[in-house]
């Protein structure tokens, strides 16, 4: 029963903590939550359909003309253009804010190697060799009988040579 209260306190601070945090953002970073938002509603789809209801209804009114069919096009070219934009947006701010939580956890947990830790930033070569060291995690920690011996690299590195000493020691 703490917890539930506890939670909703919390929920309610956060909710004053978003109306304080609204005025800080600027004109268009609310422009584009609130359009991302509402593009991505089921009203929104709604809307779209009935727009290409009524304009596919509306075609032999105008005889299926060229001007007919110039309309949709340059109207979902434009919205499409614009749409472009506002989901980029969105998508980078959702993904720096996941990054900066990864790095939070990375952080905050003893056992996690801090090299992961910004790693977006690094060149896709680096990138390519981080994944060839974990792929060496993988089949250093698939000898293991505890898949939860090795945190890192350098823990697999040193936990497989102390395996292998062993059983070099066991086999003289």
């Amino acid at each position: 029963m703490r917890r539930l209260a506890y939670n909703l306190k919390a929920m309610a601070k956060r909710k004053r903590n978003n109306k304080t945090n609204n005025k800080k953002k600027g004109f268009f970073e609310r422009f584009a939550e609130w359009a991302t938002k509402a593009t991505g509603s089921s009203a929104a789809f709604l809307l779209a359909a009935g727009i290409i209801l009524l304009w596919g209804l509306s075609g032999p009114l105008f005889d299926f003309s060229e001007t007919w069919q110039l309309v949709i096009n340059t109207g979902t070219t434009i919205v499409t253009f614009l749409m472009v934009f506002l989901i980029q947006k969105t998508q980078n701010k959702d993904s720096k804010a996941i990054h900066l939580k990864l790095n939070e956890l990375i952080a905050a947990n003893p056992g996690c190697s801090n090299r992961m830790v910004d790693i977006e930033d690094l060149t896709e070569a680096e990138l390519d060799q981080l994944h060839k060291f974990y792929a060496k995690l993988y089949e250093l920690a698939k000898n293991d009988s505890d898949i939860h011996m090795s945190h890192s690299i350098d823990a697999a590195e040193k936990s497989s040579l102390i395996k292998s000493k062993h059983k070099k020691q066991a086999n003289v």
